[in-house]
């Protein structure tokens, strides 16, 4: 490969393939003449903080240049299409192409290696201009993995070469001529997730192996980081933690306030790092992701003012460090303690589904939240018009609506595209299991990648819970019934129930007893009240087991309080009725490998979950003050 002389954009991409004029060329353009080292052997030191800036993308949407970074690693390269130096733009070109070549066939660079090429010469190198090059380097299904990008102009330019120590001089081909030519010493940046320079390519290294090798090399050193770093786990459950009850040795491990302080998240930042294993997330046209709105529907997400008395939030019955469930209540409880007949399901990773709800009511989470609050057992508003009437006069709500939507301001649709777009930034994968399964790195102990084998083979558990080459929802999205609805609905429980009265304490209760101080339970038969088809009854939505270590208690109903309890049910067939599906039998599954799949179900919980739960600590829970709608005036009572 020689001298690309490229006067119009996409003639490079020719002279890559063969179709231009041609010299001699540098390293990069020949097999690397000598061994390089075993990834992760050796060690790449930061050389400072990458700087921020900034500029347009191939759509002429102005951005900042950390955030088409994103939160991996990435190859900044500085280009113009008029270049004419064998060991300028065209040597970059050339092996930043097969890089992107490599990212498409290695999962373990697939979300987590992009290129962004950034162009000097903004007067000629236009959005349209940049565009073309996307569209000539672009990797089917990949476009998004090397970005051209380039500046509104001259002054937004100058101070990012500056930081990035770019001496560019403009060589005039003519007297009138002042843009056309650049003179400029090669270089490439490799960029890791922290925005910290961590290698400088010039002429004489930069070559594509010697670039995969550095950034396997990154990825292997923030797994050690990972697996050597001591995290908390207190921020994954309830403040006041009842884990080994049943011990005569339990011991209180309440938490104070104190240490359960959050910190604000870029929401939308921790999505693209978060997905593997889950693939793109899906985004109504027009209810398209932006900071506005995702901090909208984080305040009203939290804010107990939504309820009928102001007690009562989202957040209390999806609560973020139990998993965005509730792990304390078998079935949750609404306002007033209003009993509620099934358990609250986790919100994390809902934007991924097709149905919502345990018998799946509703398609769109944009109307999903009208369900909770207008139920009277959840948050209990009378109507729309009321919810509507009480947030308009809360704090700088309509303002806040503005904002985010300019069209429509406050309305019904506007609300529930607001919770709708919080809720769609919980994406919580790139588990131990992705990193392992999608990039072959050794994340999940053997007893789990045993588990796995049970999983997809003798359990036939991913018949239900399905598992692709591609992404892993980990649910078939489709409607089940395994006799757990069955054997409520028709009182199939035993006689006397053992309760757990103190630590270390248990009594058994006749069922009777219960009964008779519990509220009367209701019917419930699952998708059958919603389709009014015989067969559907008592079939309920496949949950997705992602992040299920963090979602217990388990079922509809929320019956079974461990993983093992549920892993048993299954291998003895669950409860045979006629509407049963014919995809639950009996596994044969011996106790070792009962603990080996629930090893695997452990080794699906998101990398970033903990991130989640700390933006979630930060948010307002929305006390009332007496400028609240329902702060009752002229009243002489005072708050000392």
């Amino acid at each position: 490969m020689g001298i690309c002389n490229v006067r119009k954009a996409g003639a490079l991409s020719l002279c890559l393939l063969g179709l231009w004029p041609q010299t001699t060329s540098a390293i990069g353009y020949e097999p690397l003449p000598y061994a390089l080292p075993k990834p992760g052997t050796y060690e790449l030191p930061s050389l400072g903080l990458a700087a921020d800036g900034e500029v347009l993308t191939s759509k002429g949407v102005s951005e900042s240049l950390h955030k088409l970074f994103g939160s991996g690693n990435t190859l900044l390269a500085f280009i113009y299409s008029t270049c004419s130096d064998v060991n300028g733009c065209p040597l970059s070109s050339h092996v930043l192409y097969k890089i992107s070549q490599k990212i498409r066939l290695d999962n373990r660079l697939q979300d987590n290696l992009r290129i962004v090429s950034l162009s000097f010469d903004p007067l000629r190198d236009t959005p349209e201009v940049m565009n073309l090059y996307e569209q000539n380097f672009s990797v089917e299904g990949m476009q998004e993995t090397w970005q051209f990008i380039t500046t509104a102009g001259k002054q937004q330019l100058e101070p990012i070469l500056t930081a990035y120590g770019q001496d560019v001089q403009r060589i005039p081909e003519s007297e009138t001529d002042t843009a056309s030519v650049f003179s400029h010493t090669l270089r490439v940046f490799l960029i890791d997730e922290k925005k910290r320079i961590r290698n400088i390519y010039n002429v004489d290294f930069l070559h594509d192996e010697l670039v995969i090798n550095d950034v396997l090399t990154l990825l292997t050193h923030d797994k050690k980081e990972e697996k050597g770093r001591s995290v908390s786990s207190e921020i994954f459950k309830p403040g006041d933690f009842r884990q080994d009850y049943n011990s005569a040795a339990f011991s209180t491990k309440a938490q104070s306030i104190e240490t359960r302080k959050g910190e604000v998240k870029d929401l939308l930042e921790l999505i693209p790092g978060s997905s593997l294993g889950l693939g793109r997330l899906s985004v109504p046209e027009n209810n398209f992701l932006n900071a506005d709105r995702v901090d909208l529907g984080r305040k009203l997400f939290f804010d107990r003012r939504l309820s009928l008395n102001d007690t009562f939030s989202c957040a209390m019955c999806h609560i973020p460090e139990q998993g965005f469930t509730s792990n304390e209540m078998a079935t949750a409880v609404g306002i007033e303690g209003r009993t509620v007949r099934r358990n609250a399901p986790t919100l994390l990773n809902t934007g991924y589904l097709k149905t919502l709800f345990h018998d799946g009511r509703e398609y769109s989470l944009e109307q999903q939240i009208w369900a909770p609050l207008l139920a009277n057992n959840e948050m209990a508003n009378p109507s729309v018009g009321h919810v509507m009437q009480k947030v308009e006069k809360i704090d700088n709500y309509e303002e806040l609506f503005r904002v985010a939507y300019p069209q429509r301001g406050l309305t019904m649709e506007s609300l529930g595209m607001a919770m709708a777009s919080y809720q769609r930034t919980l994406v919580a994968g790139n588990s131990p299991f992705d990193q392992w399964f999608y990039r072959g790195l050794d994340t999940i102990s053997d007893d789990a990648k045993k588990g796995y084998e049970i999983f997809v083979g003798k359990g036939n558990c991913v018949s239900c819970h399905s598992i692709s080459a591609k992404r892993a929802l980990l649910t078939d999205e489709k409607f089940h019934n395994t006799g757990v609805g069955y054997s409520r609905s028709m009182g199939l429980i035993q006689d006397n129930i053992v309760i757990n009265i103190a630590p270390g304490i248990f009594v058994s209760v006749d069922s009777d007893i219960v009964d008779s101080v519990s509220e009367e339970s209701h019917a419930d038969l699952g998708r059958y009240e919603i389709t009014q088809n015989p067969s559907d009854r008592w079939a309920y939505r496949t949950p997705s087991l992602r992040n299920v270590a963090l979602t217990g208690p388990y079922m509809h109903d929320g019956s079974f309080s461990s993983l093992r309890e549920v892993v048993q049910f299954y291998n003895s067939g669950g409860v045979l009725n006629e509407e049963q599906s014919p995809l639950i039998r009996p596994l044969e599954l011996i106790e070792p490998e009962i603990d080996n799949l629930v090893e695997f179900l452990k080794s699906l919980t998101g990398s970033n979950v903990q991130g989640l739960i700390s933006d979630a600590f930060a948010a307002p829970i929305g006390d009332v003050t007496r400028r609240d709608p329902s702060w009752v005036h002229g009243s002489d009572f005072e708050i000392r």
